[in-house]
Order: structure tokens, then sequence, then C-alpha cells
């Protein structure tokens, strides 16, 4: 368990558990941030799987008995994941989506994972609060790149938006499998944020942090022609996340200023993006 050096409360509680010589390893950061916070984490693994969970978020009972079966039955599996069941509050998000984990070719990610329903199935990307890996495939997925890690260029001080994304794709790119399973689940709390993302209320660092980070992940790892297609159609079209002009035309009438507030910090966010892509790789 990774816990923050600063998380009073939890080292508090944690404190019952070595009392009653509960078999529990912790790990200290100091380093703000989710990405800090996992690689952490992923540098004291020893085991053959690493499953991670959010501290907002419960596992059913099966989950780990469920990981286990699928990393024994399949060698070329690199990656799992599951549905995060959101409650807020007592009210659950009960619909459904049949398509999960997806980057369509011009560039659009498809989401979902807290909606997905149906027979497991490859997907490209998988969700921070329900994933697991095995260990050999991050070992050396790409020439190169040695230990596979979160990329340390995401930005934001706490959740830093997308940081599982260049890390899915990296290994899907190896050829690994990565496998999204409903059943294989968590109930996912969602908690307050002690940084400048706020969820559901707009604030322009967020905004712009995490059109960055999705930005520069994906011309990493889009092809030349894609790269070009993705930003026309990121800031032409874009999404309700990230705003181009149709979407910000969509949203004008019952947004008004704030829309114009999301598509300029969206455009922000993808220059941004774009010119850490071209200095990393100059």
């Amino acid at each position: 368990m990774v816990v923050r050096d600063t998380d009073a409360e939890t080292w508090q509680f944690l404190a019952q558990y070595k009392a009653h010589n509960l078999p529990l390893h912790t790990v200290k950061v100091t380093q703000p941030g989710v990405v800090a916070a996992l690689n952490a984490g992923l540098a004291a693994v020893e085991g053959d799987i690493v499953s991670i969970t959010d501290d907002d978020a419960a596992p059913h009972p099966d989950w780990l008995e469920r990981i286990a079966a699928y990393f024994t039955c399949d060698s070329r599996l690199g990656g799992l994941g599951g549905r995060d069941w959101i409650y807020h509050g007592s009210k659950l998000e009960d619909e459904s989506r049949p398509i999960v984990g997806q980057l369509q070719w011009f560039g659009r990610v498809i989401g979902n994972h807290h909606l997905g329903v149906g027979e497991p199935r490859e997907v490209d990307i998988l969700k921070g609060v329900n994933m697991s890996f095995r260990t050999q495939a991050l070992a050396n997925p790409v020439e190169g790149i040695g230990q596979l890690r979160f990329d340390e260029r995401m930005r934001g001080t706490g959740a830093q938006v997308h940081f599982e994304m260049a890390f899915t794709l990296t290994l899907k790119r190896a050829g690994w499998k990565i496998i999204y399973d409903p059943n294989v689940a968590v109930d996912h709390y969602p908690a307050q944020r002690f940084d400048e993302d706020q969820r559901n209320n707009f604030n322009e660092i967020a905004f712009i942090n995490l059109v960055h980070n999705e930005t520069l992940i994906l011309l990493e790892h889009l092809s030349f022609v894609r790269r070009i297609v993705f930003l026309f159609w990121a800031v032409f079209v874009g999404t309700c996340d990230s705003l181009g002009l149709v979407q910000w035309l969509r949203f004008l009438p019952s947004q008004g200023q704030l829309a114009g507030k999301k598509l300029l910090a969206s455009w922000r966010g993808r220059w941004q993006g774009y010119k850490e892509f071209v200095i990393h790789n100059s």
C-alpha cells in the first residue's frame, strides 16, 4: 500500500494493522501526484501480478480470484481491467455501454469503464481504479524504454488525468493482450480531490492539464498520418471533455461564457501537449 508521507490519518489507521501483526506492506511517497505514488509502488512489487485500485474504491470479494484465474490461463495477457461501479452517495450509476476502452483511428478515446457490459474483450485502455498487470510484461515491453513506469510528464498535482493511457497503450503496442471483463469489479465512491482538479467543477488549470496529458500521449502512440488527422479533429471537433469548435457550438446555448473558457483551455492544452511532444522527440 502506497501512502503519502503527510497523510497522518492513514498512517494512524494503518498503525492498527501493525499492532495486530497483519501482513500489510506500506510504501511511503513524498512527491505529489498519483504517478509518483504508483511508480513507488511498482518499484516495491515482487510478485508475478500487480493489481491496482484507488483509496476510494472497494474491490468485490472475488476480485483477486478472478484476476489470478485470468493471468494463469493466458500467458499473453499483459493487463486486465473491469467495471468500477460508481456511487454518488447512495445513488448508483447503473447505465450500460457496449464499447469500452477503445482508441479510435482518428484519436478519439472512448472510456466507459464504469458502464461496461457484455462479454470479456480486448481493449486499448484500462482505468486506474481497476487494473492489473503481469510484471513480466512491464520488464521491457518496447525496445529502448527498459522497465515500464507511469509517465512522469503527466501534469497535475494530484489526479494527473489520463496517466493510465500511456501505460496500457505501450503494453498493447508491444503485443500484450489487454482485457476488460465487467465481472472483475470494484465499487467506486469518488472522493474529494485535494488539488486543482475538482471533478465536475471547471478549473482552467485542471482543464489544460487534462488536455495536455491526452494530447501528449496520443501524439506519441499514433502514426504520423493519424497524428495529423487527430490534431485537426481535436481543434475543430473535440469531445465534451476536450472541446473543439463543434463542441463549443454545441455547449454554447446551455453554458454561455463557460463554454468559451473550456474551448480556450482545451486549445491551450492541445498546444502545450504538442510542444511537449516536439521537444521530447527532437
